[in-house]
């Protein structure tokens, strides 16, 4: 089965009117997207902001045709909105398969591979993780999270205890294991992402008596060689003293989440702990890193 796609462009005032509209003609379900490339990072704890300016595609059933669809919809609009109407026709397909197709192993540095498990790592021998996409953040496709595995690549933490803060799908301490780490601890708050953690971790064969998986209050106050934390600028400034007494003197930190804008704070919160590298940056996102002083 095939179905009619109508996109509109509508500003922030006016979206929920034009949501109201597709579904008065019958949509099935509304896709909201960005219009002109304004991210929203880190948007205050229970507010759910929208762009300035959104596409908003409705999905309909092929009982009219598109013209048809396509006039109800120019008689509701407003008129400044009636030229950013688009059409298209989206063909059946097999979806699971579409989904799948979406994700390729990845390398990260010179010999770290994150690989769905429906295909074959692309080198055998290289340090392979095997991940799927699920609930929990991490596949490795956000820059934040290639920072944090290119710098552990760069730097294994072999025969290392480590420490991944918020952790996430666990793809850190994941990989940190099977780079040769002696022993790493997982921390979220999120009970689902220690779940899927859990079962990213069986998914890999790590040794259980390799790891903790634990809430931050249920967390050891031991200190580790490796401290990582890919979670957001706002909770690693304040963190920063616990963090860092986290951290063994000479041990590792690497910490990312942080946008440009953010990243001074972020290095006047740790620079009193620790002897820093040059921040480093991907395609909008920083990495900080750095090792504990005596």
């Amino acid at each position: 089965m095939s179905w009619w796609q109508l996109t509109v462009q509508t500003s922030r005032e006016d979206l929920e009117k034009t949501e109201d509209i597709l579904l008065q003609l019958g949509a099935l379900s509304l896709t909201l997207d960005d219009a002109q490339d304004d991210p929203i990072y880190e948007p205050p704890i229970g507010t759910t902001p929208v762009w300035p300016s959104t596409s908003l595609t409705g999905l309909f059933e092929q009982t009219l045709t598109i013209e048809q669809l396509y006039d109800e919809l120019v008689a509701k609009l407003p008129a400044h909105q009636i030229a950013s109407i688009r059409k298209h026709l989206l063909e059946d397909q097999v979806w699971e398969r579409a989904f799948l197709d979406q994700y390729q192993p990845i390398l990260f540095g010179k010999d770290l591979w994150i690989c769905p498990s429906w295909l074959q790592p692309p080198v055998a021998d290289a340090c392979n993780i095997i991940l799927d996409p699920g609930i929990a953040f991490g596949t490795g496709t956000h820059p934040t999270t290639a920072l944090c595995l290119e710098f552990l690549d760069m730097h294994p933490p072999r025969d290392k205890t480590v420490l991944d803060f918020g952790c996430g799908s666990g793809i850190l301490g994941i990989a940190a294991v099977k780079l040769g780490a002696s022993r790493v601890s997982f921390v979220d708050i999120d009970p689902q992402a220690l779940q899927a953690t859990s079962e990213n971790a069986k998914t890999n064969r790590i040794d259980t008596s390799q790891i903790e998986i634990s809430l931050p209050q249920q967390m050891s106050s031991t200190a580790v060689d490796y401290l990582l934390a890919n979670i957001l600028s706002g909770p690693l400034v304040e963190l920063a003293p616990r963090l860092s007494a986290l951290t063994r003197p000479r041990g590792q930190l690497v910490l990312s989440g942080i946008l440009p804008s953010q990243a001074d704070q972020v290095v006047a919160a740790y620079q009193p702990y620790f002897v820093l590298d040059a921040v480093a940056q991907k395609d909008n996102w920083c990495r900080v890193s750095g090792v504990r002083k005596d």
